[in-house]
């Protein structure tokens, strides 16, 4: 007999196929259970021993760490007050038309440099040249009967000695002298105006400076009353700048512009990298902004390579004092941490100390040490991201201040691979 044809065999075949299965899947679940709690263990003893290592000391009988030293130095450095300014023209025209008429010609080129009366445009001239004409012949006229009028009144007091005319005759011809006078006098004013509206017609530069869009085209109509003008002019030279500082540094500024003939002011890009110029303060507001606490300055830039542009942003950086014989070192050398800044000091054995110091004004890459560090002290300026307190170095650069952040930066050039491969493009042209 089979399977099939005994039922009760098939029914106990089958339970024993679910139980075996149910056994394999116990078995697989705490394969996995015991996988996780290994890996937890693992881990956790990893990050114990991690955290054991990074508390401790650095090893002293490590290899020793190359790094480049510099020795503090000793001079004055400007302390500065920085704001945000903004480019501001010293004078800005619109060229606009006195008269009306049509555009003949213009005689300027967009964005270009003009000077003070230099011709700009021409505007059609002859209705005015009309009016100068009539002007010039009504003058003619009343002068040829102001002369009349006085040869007659010459006779009349000739007459009136004789007494050939009554006096009145005489009241009457003195009155119409008069009378051609003040007619003549109307008729020269007439007549200047009309060469006034004439020069009209030739428009000048009024200031020199750069020119902006123009506005119209020759053979269009150009109106008096018309408020867009022909075009700008824009005064680069000089140049200013407006910014504006706290109130409370305004006594430093108040005095120092006593005590100074010109305070400096220096005027960088947006990335604060760049010096676009140097120039002065010119003058402060007369008054503070009680909404910001704050009060607007004007400074004045000579301009004359055209690196300041109207409303240009720019850092501005006002030097208020100076400090003398300052502890300086690069900035390269100072570090900052949760207790505050420190440097790495090099020890006689060629070992490091971790110390705090006190720092004082920046001034480029150089910062002042108010306290911690002397003069016969030497820092690290390169190699610090490998050190620990008490770490052996062994010294391939040394400097003073500048030398040394310059033999630095001379270093990371060397080693620049895009600078390596220019180098290695610009001998084989040679070769």
């Amino acid at each position: 007999m089979t399977l099939e044809q005994n039922p009760l065999s098939l029914a106990q075949a089958d339970g024993i196929t679910k139980k075996s299965n149910k056994t394999h899947i116990w078995k697989w679940l705490f394969a996995i259970l015991i996988a996780v709690s290994i890996a937890w263990l693992i881990d956790g003893r990893f990050h114990q021993s991690t955290e054991k290592s990074g508390k401790t000391k650095f090893n002293p009988n490590s290899m020793p760490t190359p790094v480049s030293v510099a020795k503090p130095a000793q001079r004055d450095i400007n302390v500065y007050l920085d704001s945000l300014g903004t480019v501001t023209p010293r004078n800005t025209v619109v060229v606009t038309s006195l008269v009306n008429g049509q555009v003949l010609n213009l005689f300027f080129n967009e964005g270009q440099m003009v000077k003070k009366g230099q011709l700009l445009a021409l505007i059609d001239t002859r209705p005015y040249e009309i009016q100068l004409a009539q002007a010039e012949g009504q003058l003619l006229k009343d002068k040829a009967l102001l002369d009349n009028a006085l040869l007659d009144l010459d006779r009349y007091k000739t007459l009136i000695g004789q007494s050939s005319i009554s006096k009145q005759t005489l009241d009457t011809q003195d009155s119409l002298v008069r009378q051609y006078h003040g007619a003549v006098a109307i008729d020269q004013s007439q007549l200047d105006n009309a060469k006034l509206q004439l020069s009209y017609c030739h428009i000048t530069a009024p200031i020199s400076g750069r020119i902006g869009l123009r506005q119209v085209d020759p053979g269009n109509i150009i109106q008096s009353a018309n408020t867009t003008g022909i075009a700008t002019i824009t005064q680069l030279q000089p140049i200013t700048a407006l910014f504006s500082i706290p109130e409370d540094n305004l006594p430093a500024v108040v005095l120092r512009m006593k005590s100074a003939s010109n305070v400096a002011i220096d005027a960088f890009d947006r990335g604060q990298k760049i010096k676009l110029a140097s120039g002065a303060l010119l003058t402060p507001d007369n008054l503070i902004d009680t909404t910001t606490g704050s009060i607007k300055m004007r400074a004045l830039f000579k301009n004359d390579d055209g690196a300041l542009f109207p409303n240009q942003f720019v850092n501005i950086k006002l030097l208020v004092d100076v400090q003398k014989n300052a502890i300086v070192i690069p900035m390269a050398a100072l570090q900052r941490g949760k207790n505050g800044d420190y440097v790495y000091v090099v020890n006689q054995g060629n070992s490091v100390t971790l110390r705090p110091v006190k720092t004082g004004n920046v001034e480029g890459e150089f910062i002042s040490i108010i306290q911690g560090l002397s003069l016969q002290d030497e820092v690290v300026i390169d190699g610090i991201d490998k050190l620990r307190d008490g770490a052996k170095i062994k010294i391939a650069t040394t400097g003073t201040g500048a030398a040394a952040a310059q033999k630095n930066a001379s270093s990371k050039a060397e080693h620049d691979p895009a600078k390596s491969r220019a180098g290695w493009h610009k001998k084989q042209n040679a070769e």
